[in-house]
């Protein structure tokens, strides 16, 4: 692929980068979902595109729109020595595939007594900014990150999309892949081709000595904005990307606030009964006493995803809540 020797690229980009490398490495990678092959425009948001034209439709099958068809399949695949890459449109369609996912993936190496393994990797995007409504926008990982036996990964750049996908396909328990609309086609720095990077692993993207911000995916990039308008106030902020969602690198988070006494988290989902509420459970729990404020908390409000664009400009974490939040713990 040309896209190798680029030296910046978008995270659509970057995915069709990783699985034309995952399907190169191995056979028995397998993709399959709603127009994901080339005669169907290889996938709404061009992520496979070129990949059925090099690899064939028996390895990249579009499928019918039949969410529980797709995982079912997948999952059966996964069981019969393959490593599928399902895609599923949009986050909020998982709902029609839960039982395949909760009751089936999750859980068969567990009630096999580990003699099972599905190597299955979910792909499947979202996010608020294009006015798609209650339907299509909503982030649903912690539904995910929940549920035993399953790992759930959301990128916030190009490079770690490449590497964490990698690193998805080739792991032997089902992983949830998160993919960000809104940063579909923003570049950012291109992956070193072969390079995975490790599930389970967060990144300190930014050091700084007053309080540490914690987030993932799309709401990193709101996260480091801040972070550096901060900076000309004379306020240190530590950025910390997840990236693995769950499981959680709480060793670094632990080591990050131990040393700023402050930390808040932002994500997109809602706050009520989110990331953010375990991970400032386990921070208090920890780090009570050497915790110089509360932990604080940013993300969606309780409500659907609304289609008004001033509405849904108000529903997602902004710059000025993040901002609100940081200043807030650092009183």
């Amino acid at each position: 692929m040309t896209a190798v020797k680029a030296k910046r690229m978008n995270m659509s980009q970057a995915i069709a980068m990783a699985l034309h490398h995952a399907m190169e490495i191995d056979t028995s990678v397998v993709v399959l979902g709603e127009d994901v092959a080339d005669p169907q425009g290889g996938g709404v948001f061009k992520c496979t595109a070129g990949l059925s034209d090099a690899f064939g439709t028996e390895r990249v099958r579009s499928t019918p729109i039949a969410e529980q068809a797709i995982m079912g399949a997948a999952v059966g695949a996964a069981l019969g020595g393959m490593r599928p890459v399902a895609e599923i449109m949009l986050m909020n369609f998982m709902t029609v595939a839960m039982d395949q996912v909760v009751n089936h993936a999750a859980k068969l190496r567990f009630m096999t007594g580990g003699q099972t393994h599905v190597p299955l990797t979910i792909r499947t995007a979202t996010g608020a900014g294009f006015g798609t409504g209650g339907q299509h926008a909503d982030y649903l990982e912690a539904w995910f990150a929940h549920t035993a036996g399953m790992k759930v990964v959301a990128p916030s750049n190009p490079a770690d999309a490449y590497g964490l996908l990698l690193s998805c396909i080739f792991d032997d328990d089902p992983c949830l892949f998160i993919e960000s609309l809104p940063l579909y086609f923003t570049q950012g720095e291109a992956p070193v081709p072969g390079e995975r990077v490790p599930l389970g692993k967060a990144k300190v993207v930014r050091e700084g000595t007053d309080v540490t911000v914690i987030s993932y995916s799309r709401t990193m990039v709101e996260v480091q904005a801040v972070a550096r308008d901060l900076e000309k106030q004379g306020i240190s902020v530590e950025v910390i990307d997840l990236r693995t969602i769950s499981p959680l690198d709480m060793p670094t988070l632990l080591e990050s606030v131990r040393k700023t006494g402050r930390a808040v988290i932002a994500h997109e989902a809602q706050v009520d009964f989110g990331v953010g509420a375990e991970i400032a459970t386990r921070l208090h729990a920890d780090l009570f006493h050497e915790l110089k404020a509360p932990v604080g908390r940013v993300g969606a409000a309780r409500s659907p995803v609304p289609f008004s664009k001033a509405l849904e400009d108000a529903f997602i974490p902004t710059k000025e809540r993040i901002t609100a939040a940081i200043l807030n713990v650092l009183k």
